[in-house]
């Protein structure tokens, strides 16, 4: 059986680790290569980088922190955020980074998809989905969560799961930052509608919602942010927990 992954996120602004509420609000939450260190000590299986404001600027900082990360870290981490091309991802890789992260330009071009899954591998191309339940129905968002589109959570998963994409990032924009817990009905219907795995996020504020998207989200990692940086559970403790419930993780 393969064990279940606990991943913090990391949010970039500015070169800054930040986080907010239903992707607004945000405040600073340190610097991100030292909170990406103590996270590998402390039992991370993984890390996802995200450049929120992902300008030209952003795009060099992002550079400059994936080659310090990669210096001192060794897990594997994902970098996400303003990345639409072959040559992003090359130099992120190079760089040293193990996957990346595609939202927003997955959906404007999907034979994105196709073209990084092709050449570097669909074990490298993780797809964030951004989505919002409206009126009953998973709605796909654009831009941080701004936009919305006519695109539906299962509908675009199993499309870029077709495209070579090798896991989905789903966040509920309705779970964000709330700490009350994933949405675990979305998820398990995304991990019976797919064959490839599901990282959980937004939501986490409890030990016991983490049990819960692993037993009834059917998730096979959940990320979280702010639980983890501002020291609300320790990952050793969670993991613990985990295991007294039943749940396969690394310890």
């Amino acid at each position: 059986m393969l064990t279940k992954r606990i991943i913090p996120c990391l949010d970039i602004k500015d070169g800054r680790t930040v986080k907010g509420v239903n992707f607004v609000n945000l405040r600073d939450a340190g610097d991100p290569v030292e909170l990406a260190k103590q996270y590998a000590l402390k039992g991370a299986d993984e890390l996802v980088f995200l450049d929120i404001s992902a300008t030209l600027e952003g795009r060099k900082t992002m550079i400059d922190m994936v080659l310090k990360v990669a210096e001192h870290v060794n897990i594997p981490f994902t970098v996400g955020g303003g990345i639409s091309s072959i040559a992003d991802v090359d130099v992120l890789l190079k760089s040293g980074a193990d996957k990346v992260s595609i939202n927003s330009s997955a959906v404007k071009r999907p034979e994105l998809v196709n073209e990084l899954a092709n050449k570097f591998g669909s074990q490298c191309v993780v797809v964030a989905i951004d989505a919002k339940q409206i009126d009953g129905e998973w709605i796909v968002h654009l831009a941080g969560g701004s936009i919305p589109t006519e695109l539906n959570l299962f509908d675009w998963a199993k499309e870029v799961e077709s495209r070579g994409a090798g896991e989905i990032l789903f966040t509920s924009m309705n779970n964000d930052g709330t700490k009350a817990g994933f949405a675990n009905e979305a998820l398990a219907k995304l991990s019976e509608t797919l064959n490839i795995p599901i990282i959980a996020s937004g939501g986490a504020g409890t030990v016991q919602h983490f049990v819960d998207t692993f037993k009834d989200g059917k998730s096979d990692a959940a990320l979280a942010a702010s639980v983890f940086h501002f020291g609300e559970i320790a990952i050793q403790d969670l993991k613990e927990a985990l295991r007294e419930n039943y749940i396969e993780v690394r310890l």
